[in-house]
């Protein structure tokens, strides 16, 4: 007999949902994580704390209202680290207290400390809080340990001057300058916060462009605004070394050198540099399993790891390494560590990016389709031409669909502005049920709603279409 039939290592999105479905298939469940950490990095470090920033930045500093107000408009005009925290805290206590109360009532253990294999199926798990250290037997075991900052060994972090995206969060001042090495998701979600409370920030970026992976008209409109914002931007420029620096003896901060020869003083660098597996604790040679260079640790398409019985789910197995794809991996985890059937994860997932304004989109660009030779039409709407748009003030956000002219069916849906990430929602579900152009010419939309954007969009792709038509005959 073992002590449990599902160990899970972890409570992030994917340990927590990973728990939940096997205790509702009626299994023995218990959770290992830290005292201070439940929830994982996605509630105390990362994707909660840094939406709620994102949206106390939004309010106190009234840029969402400025084009009704005036540029001069601000809730509040001295805005501090504590302001911004207050809300963060309180967003960050409830989410933890709702995912007690799931593990609970779903009859869940929670076991405190950190967790390493001493063999397959047992767990040794040390609190060092009491020193104590127990052993835990299980029949499956599923990984959701996650994910943390990586280091660079070349750079000197330290508090609030070189810090890292857990250390963001937990600065004592707003800085007047940053330099954010690295334009990935994370580092371009930060630095337009910041810019938005006024910090003067430089992006520096080794490759031609950021957000690869997105359309590239969407990242040439949020490039726009940021640099309204006085973001500075730095591609094709790689960092070859940070060193901490005092400023005229009255303020420390540090100096980013390129290797172009440029020297970037700030009072704060933030280094984006990418993610690392969180498992080099677990000691994972002594289950028979190994992780790559990045701490990565490979699964098949039930989740399941080299040996059959443990799984791993959420950031640590790598892309998308999304808080939305690591609570349904958990879910199919469960299910199958339980031999219960589930249908797969649907290929067509969204991609949110909580920048300022922000993006989001499913399904291809039109750079991917160009590639794979697909034709396209594009049909574009933009919020200052609904009157949803100009009640709540933004005239630069905009829905852009891109639609088969053999077919009609929906290829991608690229989002941005306000509620971007709320309206991709509706293009995933058309294109998730096959639905075509049609069904969104032919809906009635509330009025007045962003969601009109998407009649707007798919008339102006049913007219272009029309016009091809007519000169094809």
């Amino acid at each position: 007999m073992y002590d449990f039939d599902v160990l899970v290592l972890g409570s992030g999105p994917g340990g927590q949902k990973a728990a939940i479905a096997a205790a509702k298939l009626g299994r023995r469940v218990a959770v290992v994580e830290r005292r201070n950490m439940i929830g994982g990095v996605c509630i105390n470090t990362g994707t909660i704390p840094s939406k709620t920033l994102r949206e106390a930045v939004l309010y106190l500093t009234g840029l969402n209202q400025r084009e009704l107000y005036g540029q001069s408009y601000r809730v509040k005009e001295e805005i501090t680290v504590a302001d911004l925290a207050a809300r963060t805290q309180h967003v960050v206590g409830r989410e933890i207290d709702v995912i007690r109360s799931q593990l609970s009532r779903n009859h869940v253990a929670l076991l405190d400390g950190t967790a390493r294999f001493t063999d397959p199926h047992t767990v040794e798990v040390s609190d060092p809080l009491t020193g104590r250290e127990n052993k835990f037997t299980a029949e499956k075991v599923i990984i959701a340990t996650g994910t943390r900052p990586a280091r660079p060994e070349t750079v000197e972090f330290a508090d609030s001057t070189i810090i890292d995206s857990d250390g963001i969060i937990r600065i004592e001042r707003l800085p007047q300058t940053m330099v954010v090495v690295g334009a990935g998701v994370i580092g371009i979600e930060y630095a337009s916060m910041f810019a938005a409370l006024g910090t003067k920030v430089t992006v520096v970026e080794r490759r031609e462009r950021m957000l690869e992976f997105c359309d590239l008209e969407i990242v040439e409109a949020l490039k726009y605004h940021l640099r309204d914002l006085a973001v500075t931007f730095r591609f094709g420029e790689t960092v070859a070394a940070v060193e901490r620096r005092s400023f005229g003896g009255t303020r420390n901060g540090a100096m980013t050198i390129l290797e172009s020869g440029k020297k970037i003083p700030a009072d704060t660098v933030m280094y984006s540099a990418g993610r690392q597996g969180a498992t080099d604790e677990l000691d994972l040679d002594r289950a028979g399993l190994t992780a790559d260079a990045r701490g990565r640790i490979e699964v098949d398409e039930y989740f399941r790891t080299a040996v059959p019985h443990i799984y791993a789910v959420g950031d640590v197995i790598g892309f998308p390494a999304l808080a939305a794809t690591s609570m349904e991996q958990g879910r199919l985890a469960g299910h199958h560590a339980c031999g219960e059937p589930a249908r797969e994860m649907h290929q067509l997932q969204p991609i949110g990016i909580y920048t300022i304004p922000e993006i989001s989109f499913v399904g291809r660009t039109e750079d991917q389709l160009t590639a794979e030779r697909i034709p396209f039409e594009v049909g574009v709407s933009r919020y200052r031409e609904l009157a949803r748009g100009q009640i709540i003030g933004d005239s630069y956000g905009m829905l852009k669909l891109l639609v088969s002219p053999e077919d009609r069916r929906l290829l991608g849906v690229h989002v941005f502005g306000t509620g971007a990430t709320e309206l991709v929602h509706i293009g995933q579900t058309v294109m998730g049920c096959g639905g075509t152009i049609d069904y969104l010419v032919d809906a009635v939309f509330n009025y007045p709603t962003l969601a009109e954007s998407y009649k707007v969009a798919a008339l102006d792709t049913i007219n272009k279409m029309r016009q091809v038509a007519a000169l094809s005959e």
